[in-house]
């Protein structure tokens, strides 16, 4: 076998080459996606890179139907001098999910790093696992959370939408539950950030929730920190966990590439409102 496999604290798996001509194309996407079902997290490392975004591309439409922007399949993740949206921007990203904006929410996030900082400048992609917490969390709570619905707007170059979601949803297409939840943050230099409201408890209790929450979805039982190293591939499950980025030195090399996939059949997103 030219790879092992390693798990990953709290969740996840690391699965290395013991050849770094192996491309991941070599490995059977049959045992990939089960061990994605399994873990919710697949990271690739050591592999053959792609010299192309194209090439990225076409290894990513192996997984299923990619999700198009107006700027194509792949988006390039790296700081811009001049960064309008806080997703071209050095600071720190609250946890959020992906295609919540969108009229398809994604399963599949597949990241490919082009280029990654060093250690000590940050930039680490954060994830929580959101079906663990939920399992975790006291019957008490449990029953106020199942009340709170939050409600986000966001403007930006690619879209202009309003979405509405149960902070406590269920899983599309399995028998769980998970958060759907987008974090605020009371960063200044935040860049173009989205509109939040959230309904179903007094204000002083939506206020301690957004607390409880913060603290949980930081713990070491539910969160994992991905450093990452030129040329690591992950694979991240968009319906199950939350994700967001730690803040990194400004104009560091870190630049991501980043391919959303649909589940089959796609998954219409339930709370959209697009305006024009």
């Amino acid at each position: 076998m030219n790879y092992k496999t390693t798990s990953l604290s709290p969740f996840g798996i690391l699965i290395q080459t013991r050849s770094k001509s192996l491309p991941p194309a070599d490995l059977a996407l049959s045992e990939l996606k089960d061990l994605f079902h399994q873990h919710q997290l697949v990271v690739l490392r050591g592999f053959a890179g792609f010299d192309s975004a194209e090439a990225f591309s076409n290894y990513c439409a192996r997984w299923g139907d990619i999700c198009l922007w107006p700027f194509g399949s792949v988006l390039e993740l790296q700081q811009q001098p001049d960064a309008k949206d806080h997703i071209f921007d050095h600071t720190e990203v609250p946890f959020h999910w992906d295609g919540m904006y969108r009229p398809e929410v994604p399963e599949y996030q597949i990241f490919h790093c082009v280029k990654a900082p060093a250690k000590h400048q940050g930039g680490r992609t954060t994830f929580c696992h959101t079906a663990k917490l939920l399992s975790d969390l006291d019957k008490d709570e449990h029953g106020l959370w199942r009340n709170i619905q939050g409600c986000y707007q966001r403007k930006m170059e690619f879209y202009h939408s309003t979405t509405k979601a149960d902070l406590i949803s269920k899983h599309p297409y399995k028998d769980y539950e998970v958060l759907r939840y987008s974090a605020t943050t009371n960063n200044p230099d935040f860049i173009n950030p989205p509109a939040h409201t959230f309904a179903g408890l007094p204000a002083e209790d939506l206020a301690k929730t957004h607390s409880r929450l913060a603290e949980l979805m930081s713990h070491p039982n539910y969160r994992y920190c991905h450093q990452w190293e030129d040329g690591d591939i992950v694979i991240a499950d968009n319906f199950t966990l939350l994700h967001g980025r730690e803040a990194f030195t400004s104009m560091a090399p870190r630049h991501l590439q980043r391919v959303h996939v649909n589940s089959s059949p796609a998954y219409k997103n339930p709370g959209l409102k697009e305006h024009t």
